[in-house]
């Protein structure tokens, strides 16, 4: 008998108000995210790729230029 995977618990900013947000769950090994309209589509990111994304944000790294 195998162990079932346990419930992923979805997380998303306090700053979203309209129910339509990037939703965030920390699963074995890494992290996974997905887009709250579109629950079924869920992308997976080893803790390594996580890690840098989370650095890359505080950096700046993906600010955009005024326009």
């Amino acid at each position: 008998m195998t162990n079932p995977q346990p419930a992923r618990v979805w997380r998303r900013s306090q700053r979203c108000d309209s129910c339509a947000c990037v939703e965030v769950a920390h699963v074995a090994g890494g992290f996974a995210v997905r887009d709250s309209t579109q629950p079924g589509a869920v992308l997976s990111f080893s803790a390594a790729e996580w890690k840098a994304f989370v650095a890359g944000v505080r950096n700046g790294d993906f600010d955009r230029s005024p326009s």
